[in-house]
């Protein structure tokens, strides 16, 4: 068996010490006043030679593996993966490895995940929570476990959270569907007690409230996750039968706008000349759909960087109190709506 190449081989080809070849390959070159041509050489070297840093053995000596865990709800979805590439862009300036799990909106399957992360060291966590995992947050609680919490968070917990004001969000879109002229404005969410889908569901009310436009019947149709396409098609079918059937849709969800959008065509309807369509989270797909899609855009970059350098700073400061970002969102109008 091939004999693994050491700090060692690269300082005596190099002609330095063990420890700067250590600095230079740990991005420490400045703090131990390397010089960059010296640092250029050292890394050459270090490819030329194959070296493979052992990381194990480095976070023994150091205590700290490098390491950040993170766990979305599904990583499929374009606002969970965009949010992952900005952490895992903002982690790697930071010199931190992220390793990705999806929850799948799962509860125990979070709390797996959860465990396998701390097992592999990981020196703190970045979560979009799932429905039922309050325990779960009380335990990394009580465990000291760094960790900040992204999109959502449960408010009877005290703890570090990068969000958004989902309420006035929601309150903004469902008020631009009545200033373009809607009257009877429908809204689909999922069957959950998460927080910040409840706020986006007070936003729709309370703007139909403000503006009396709030019908005697309830316009708010509900789908669950694990039965999506069959519950959107139910939902939109009842929000078109009855004597005022809908003439717009506020989507809370990115996956529920396409799911849909989808049934929407499929029924032969045109957007927004028979139905006026906004959904809460951005896709790609709004832009391909023959009407571009009215949507809230989740400022995901400022969002992806504050929950990196709260966490970081957790980790640095363990006794460092709860840190809540909220970050404004924008309303990107487009021609699904109509026009004002």
């Amino acid at each position: 068996m091939k004999k693994k190449v050491s700090l060692k081989d690269i300082a005596q080809e190099a002609g330095v010490s063990v420890a700067l070849v250590s600095y230079v390959l740990t991005n420490k070159e400045e703090k131990a006043r390397v010089g960059q041509e010296m640092a250029k050489k050292i890394r050459k070297i270090a490819r030329k030679l194959n070296y493979q840093p052992n990381h194990i053995a480095r976070s023994l000596k150091s205590g700290r593996s490098d390491t950040i865990g993170l766990i979305v709800a599904d990583i499929s979805n374009p606002f969970f993966a965009n949010i992952a590439r900005t952490i895992e862009d903002e982690a790697k300036r930071n010199n931190y490895t992220v390793i990705f799990g999806s929850s799948d909106e799962n509860a125990d399957k979070a709390g797996d995940l959860i465990n396998v992360l701390l097992n592999r060291q990981v020196d703190g966590l970045i979560l979009i929570p799932t429905e039922g995992s309050e325990q779960q947050i009380k335990q990394l609680k009580k465990q000291n476990v760094p960790f900040v919490l992204i999109d959502r968070y449960f408010p009877g917990i005290s703890a570090s959270h990068i969000c958004i004001n989902n309420y006035e969000s929601a309150y903004n879109a469902v008020s631009h569907l009545i200033k373009t002229g809607h009257k009877q404005i429908g809204m689909v969410a999922y069957k959950t007690a998460l927080h910040h889908i409840n706020e986006r569901k007070r936003g729709y009310t309370e703007a139909l409230s403000d503006h009396d436009k709030l019908s005697k019947t309830s316009g708010m149709k509900l789908a669950r996750y694990s039965h999506l396409k069959e519950d959107i098609r139910l939902a939109v079918d009842q929000l078109l039968q009855g004597r005022k059937p809908a003439d717009a849709v506020f989507f809370a969800t990115n996956s529920l706008a396409i799911e849909g959008l989808k049934y929407i065509n499929e029924l032969g309807l045109r957007v927004p000349e028979d139905l006026a369509v906004v959904s809460f989270d951005e896709s790609e797909a709004f832009d391909l759909f023959y009407s571009p899609v009215t949507y809230v855009r989740q400022p995901i970059l400022d969002m992806g960087k504050a929950a990196v350098r709260v966490l970081l700073d957790q980790i640095k400061d363990a006794d460092k109190p709860a840190e809540l970002v909220c970050i404004d969102t924008e309303l990107v109008i487009r021609k699904s709506c109509g026009n004002p």
